[in-house]
């Protein structure tokens, strides 16, 4: 009796302990027996507490009284599904008629503390199903990736999601990005993990740094054309459009229209084309927009003007030629000028950090999710890294991207440095390099003893 008490004890103690330091190990070990027995158990009266049951219908009140039985209780969503996963629950619901997945929405909260999970969220399946996707701990706390990620070109993991489901940068899907954020918001860290991402695909990166290539040079092995000022960025931009042009006519010499040939085989962008005939898709950096929009004098003025208008129009005719741009920057609003908010409203995809105001995040959110401005302007000064992520059609989630470091973000961009395509267009505005071998990555240990040495003399 003595030794099951002292296992008892050790077993409580771990998951007491499990539970403050490594809530991940916690769930895997003890939480997630725990969660589902609560959520099983108290499933049928959480449901009518939240106001998620109907009525019985007339036909089965009928019954009861033709058989002279009591009343048949209100009846909740049906559990098509139920599956635990490495950071929660998912449930697989099917409505009940005369539901909606607006109520089961509006109920999360109530659900997240009757069931004691930490957070709970909802998405219809189609007609009549519901997901209720639970975690069990704050994921976002110290992000840990899935070893199994969904990869596909042009997709990029780039961040994790509340509900423990990994967020991907789809630019096939979305193929144009805003990204917002305040300084020390965890901007560039977002930057350098879908570069990071992007680093292993076949597909050119430009780079536009007007802070003097502080954030993208570093990086510039991988990177097909680079530019850290003004000047440089409006003939590179330009320099884009006649790219474009010139992808535009391949595409039309290779439609193949013709009385024989079905719809679904005519090329009308770059991935309709034979592999062989397929210029490389270009994705466009921009760090910080507001050095391209700002202007002091007349010169100034009409060196901004030609830079917008070149954005805007790739950013309008740029998809199917396989261009597509990721911009970043503190603000983005009507006060950087003319243009400013012809080419936001191109941009679908929608990332906010941290900001200073509320302005800041109506810049993004404003005209498309009132939900998510109040989101992102709750967002912690103390929790660099989280952003709520959304699209023009007014999803949006609370996602954290994995702490990538400059030199891992290095290391791997050197590692894919042959990956990199000479575009013709752009061989102007190529970085020059030094040799891989003259500066290849120390390893941690060479490190600390070179320190050491150093110390030592």
């Amino acid at each position: 009796m003595a030794r099951l008490s002292v296992v008892l004890l050790l077993v409580v103690a771990t998951a007491l302990v499990l539970r403050w330091r490594r809530p991940a190990w916690y769930w895997m070990t003890f939480g997630v027996v725990v969660a589902a027995l609560r959520v099983l158990g108290r499933y049928a009266s959480v449901m009518d507490a939240c106001g998620l049951t109907v009525p019985p219908s007339r036909w089965r009140l009928t019954l009861a009284r033709m058989t002279d039985r009591p009343a048949p209780e209100s009846r909740a969503p049906r559990i098509l599904r139920f599956r635990p996963t490495r950071t929660g629950l998912v449930l697989r619901l099917k409505l009940r008629p005369g539901q909606d997945a607006f109520d089961v929405s509006a109920a999360t909260d109530r659900l997240r503390h009757s069931f004691g999970m930490y957070g709970v969220t909802a998405r219809e399946i189609r007609s009549g199903v519901v997901e209720l996707r639970m975690t069990g701990y704050d994921v976002l706390k110290r992000v840990q990736m899935p070893a199994k990620i969904d990869r596909a070109s042009m997709r990029v993991p780039v961040a994790l999601r509340e509900d423990g489901s990994v967020h991907y940068r789809d630019y096939r899907i979305v193929p144009h990005g805003l990204t917002i954020g305040a300084t020390e918001s965890g901007k560039s860290v977002y930057q350098r993990t879908l570069v990071a991402g992007l680093a292993a695909q076949d597909v050119a990166l430009v780079g536009i740094d007007c802070k003097q290539g502080v954030e993208l040079f570093p990086l510039a092995r991988r990177f097909s054309a680079l530019a850290d000022n003004q000047d440089t960025a409006l003939d590179l931009l330009e320099a884009l459009v006649s790219h474009m042009e010139s992808v535009y006519q391949l595409v039309r010499e290779e439609q193949r229209i013709s009385v024989n040939v079905p719809d679904a085989e005519i090329a009308a962008d770059i991935w309709d084309l034979a592999e062989d005939l397929r210029p490389t898709p270009v994705v466009v950096l921009v760090d910080e927009v507001s050095e391209l929009a700002l202007f002091a004098g007349k010169e100034e003025e009409r060196r901004r003007d030609r830079i917008i208008t070149a954005l805007v129009r790739l950013a309008q005719l740029g998809r199917a030629a396989g261009i597509y741009l990721e911009i970043c920057g503190q603000r983005f609003g009507s006060e950087l000028g003319k243009g400013i908010t012809m080419l936001r409203a191109q941009l679908t995809g929608r990332t906010v950090h941290r900001v200073n105001d509320e302005t800041s995040a109506n810049m993004a959110f404003g005209d498309i999710s009132p939900d998510a401005v109040l989101a992102a302007i709750q967002i912690p000064a103390n929790a660099p890294g989280i952003a709520v992520a959304g699209d023009s059609s007014g999803g949006w989630s609370r996602i954290r991207a994995p702490h990538t470091s400059l030199r891992e973000a290095v290391n791997l961009c050197n590692k894919h440095a042959d990956r990199t395509p000479d575009l013709p267009a752009l061989a102007p505005f190529r970085p020059a390099v030094a040799p891989l071998a003259a500066v290849a990555p120390l390893a941690a240990g060479a490190v600390r003893l070179t320190k050491a040495s150093t110390a030592t003399a």
